[in-house]
């Protein structure tokens, strides 16, 4: 009981820490566009930044190009915002790109090149595979490949997110009606996730970030009355309540895949397998918790302060993030 209790806290501490100090890290983005026959690039390079430091990584190009700054770095809310124009001696088909410094970090590049002949490559570099050789003709696999990835990266790092699945599986009593609940948090999502990108609707990131919080909240309090014998509207139909929040979380990853770029040619292949990702990683913390709701809590013994341990754990930590994010408006 004691470990459980140190596990506890130390992962509310970790989110904590996590929200006070640190926003959600993005994946760097390098967009190359050929702007002339003669072997001639802008380049635009954008990279995360915390309150007080930027990240030490560069794109490198092959012995024939070179790299010159023509705008100053601009200080954006969570980047730097670098421009350059890259001259070569011959063109970047077959040449190797490399970020230099990235297996220093812990963070992805997203690659976007983009060539007068209308071919147009997409890649995700990493720290554990920092470079790549530019083909002469792009696939669509790769592209489907790179946003399945930060979908999944997306929803794993997203704690709030996931805060709130842990709290509708409390909640929800029943595999019909948890797969029903999920399901109908995937739709809500994907419906405005896909309407914000496509420019249909938008909602400002700040507000919804604190509705989100809000939403946690809200499913904290649901799962105390639930506790104390009280039936709720959520316990009765929390596929409901899963697709009224959906629609906002779905603002939510929007705005995190409107931050990392998408390949202007492929914009609806890049949305679904985005999506997709979300929904692996999504499945992936579901079945995680199943396991351990099967396995685990039998283990811990059943008393009032412990039950009650968790949804006062998830309700103070989505309270510091709506008060957190509310006075960043």
């Amino acid at each position: 009981m004691r470990v459980l209790f140190k596990i506890i806290v130390i992962f509310l501490f970790g989110l904590t820490f996590n929200s006070c100090f640190a926003h959600e890290v993005r994946p760097a983005y390098l967009q190359i566009d050929q702007i002339s026959d003669s072997n001639e690039y802008s380049v635009l390079w954008k990279v995360p930044r915390t309150v007080d430091k930027v990240l030490n990584i560069q794109p490198k190009f092959e012995n024939g190009f070179d790299l010159n700054e023509t705008i100053s770095p601009r200080i954006l809310d969570a980047f730097v915002l670098y421009t350059y124009k890259l001259t070569g001696s011959k063109n970047l088909t077959n040449t190797l790109l490399t970020i230099n410094n990235l297996n220093t970090t812990g963070i992805d590049v997203l690659v976007d090149v983009r060539l007068l002949n209308e071919v147009h490559h997409t890649f995700l570099l990493q720290p554990t595979k920092s470079s790549v050789i530019i083909p002469e003709t792009p696939s669509k696999w790769t592209v489907a490949k790179v946003y399945i990835i930060l979908g999944i990266e997306h929803i794993i790092l997203g704690f709030d997110h996931l805060l709130f699945v842990l709290a509708l599986l409390i909640i929800t009593v029943g595999f019909k009606k948890l797969l029903k609940t999920i399901t109908a948090f995937t739709i809500a999502h994907s419906i405005t996730l896909s309407f914000s990108v496509l420019g249909i609707a938008n909602l400002p990131g700040p507000p919804v970030e604190a509705v989100i919080a809000l939403s946690i909240v809200f499913l904290a309090i649901e799962i105390l009355k639930l506790q104390q014998g009280k039936s709720t509207f959520t316990s009765q139909k929390p596929w409901l309540v899963a697709f009224i929040f959906g629609l906002l979380h779905g603002f939510g990853f929007a705005g995190a895949i409107q931050d990392i770029g998408l390949p202007q040619n492929e914009i609806p292949l890049a949305l679904a397998t985005f999506n997709i990702g979300v929904e692996l990683g999504q499945i992936i913390f579901v079945v995680i918790i199943l396991i351990f709701i099967k396995f685990v809590k039998p283990q811990i013994p059943q008393q009032t302060w412990i039950n009650k341990l968790v949804p006062y754990a998830i309700g103070s930590v989505s309270a510091f993030w709506l008060i957190e994010r509310i006075t960043g408006f």
